[in-house]
């Protein structure tokens, strides 16, 4: 049964060096297992908590299966002026998007916009870590990625074909905060349906449902259905159209897994997941004064803030205000950990012969 009660408050810097040391213990390289916690607890921090050290367990059963690769050689594999093609050689998938962004930054200050795909990546966590990372540049960020399993059939179907596909996208702003958008094309991204698993909770309906198109709550008989793509039961073919749109510019562009191709890593360890992701920078010097764009962000941000409200809505949120308020809250008080979460972490340390959290 899935243990409950009360999350642990960890400070992040443990939890960091926590992760660290497994990926190092894991046979990763100092530098790549840093860079690798850092990416995850960033995750945590702002409250994608599906994404975080909850995954560590799992990225450790695959790693020790031979289903990742721990010594990647990334490297260009196609490349013009404002593109490049990657192939991460099975690596981590934080690593190989951390290099697709440095990539596609630095090209979109040459050619104003830069699109870098990659195959044989990996999982990588939530999607905003990479679309937020051209905002210290004053660029936009965009990234779009396959799953790592199909949860999701074509509109009115029952195989599973198709995944959560997720986007993100990331608007530098000036007084105010920036604009991030980060969202899987169903409902809820399975990572909620493990997160609800582990804790012994049940699902809200219009999750998912039966292959009767019965709702279903209960999150240990997820492989009894699908998730409902955005939109849901009425309009979901727009929310599966995005979902196929999304994995064919990550997934089939760049010659990485698609539809039937799709590995299922929550139960297969050792299978090269060949995960496909993409990611775009674009310059805003390439289009004007940067500051004329963010005084435009900042004007348009309060407008929408400022707009009149319905009954019993109390305030107006904007995408990215959940993240950067759970940023403060995680970083202030530290970042929850769950019971059912800390006893396995306490029996990876075991295994890896690394200090416990």
């Amino acid at each position: 049964m899935p243990m409950t009660g009360t999350a642990a408050r960890v400070e992040a810097g443990r939890l960091r060096g926590f992760t660290a040391r497994a990926m190092l213990a894991l046979g990763l390289p100092a530098d790549d297992a840093d860079s690798v916690a850092a990416l995850m607890t960033e995750a945590d921090l702002q409250g994608s908590e599906g994404h975080g050290v909850f995954r560590l367990p799992q990225y450790a059963r695959r790693i020790r299966a031979g289903g990742v690769n721990t010594n990647p050689k990334i490297r260009i594999i196609e490349e013009r002026a404002g593109m490049a093609l990657i192939d991460g050689d099975n690596g981590m998938g934080h690593l190989v998007m951390k290099r697709a962004a440095e990539i596609a930054i630095a090209k979109a200050r040459v050619t104003g916009i830069a699109w870098v795909g990659s195959r044989f990546s990996n999982h990588a966590g939530p999607a905003s870590l990479y679309a937020r990372m051209p905002l210290a540049q004053d660029m936009i960020g965009l990234y779009f990625a396959v799953g790592n399993a199909n949860h999701l059939p074509p509109w009115g179907g029952i195989d599973m074909l198709i995944s959560t596909n997720p986007i993100a996208a990331a608007f530098p702003g000036g007084a105010e905060p920036p604009i991030v958008l980060d969202m899987a094309t169903t409902v809820a991204a399975y990572g909620k349906v493990k997160t609800k698993a582990q804790r012994g909770e049940a699902m809200p309906e219009g999750w998912m449902v039966d292959r009767d198109g019965r709702p279903l709550t209960d999150p240990n008989r997820s492989d009894e259905g699908f998730l409902l793509p955005l939109g849901g039961m009425e309009a979901g073919y727009k929310g599966f159209g995005l979902a196929l749109v999304i994995g064919l510019l990550a997934g089939t562009l760049n010659g990485a897994a698609m539809g039937k191709e799709v590995i299922d890593f929550n139960n297969d360890s050792s299978s090269v997941t060949n995960t496909g992701q993409a990611i775009m920078a674009i310059d805003l010097s390439a289009f004007g004064p940067i500051e004329s764009f963010k005084a435009r962000l900042d004007a348009l941000a309060r407008d929408l803030r400022a707009a009149r409200r319905m009954s019993g809505v109390e305030k107006i949120s904007l995408p990215g205000d959940n993240s950067r308020a759970a940023r403060i809250r995680n970083a202030r008080e530290g970042i929850p950990v769950a019971p059912a979460l800390m006893a396995e972490l306490a029996k990876l340390a075991g295994e890896l012969g690394i200090a416990t959290l």
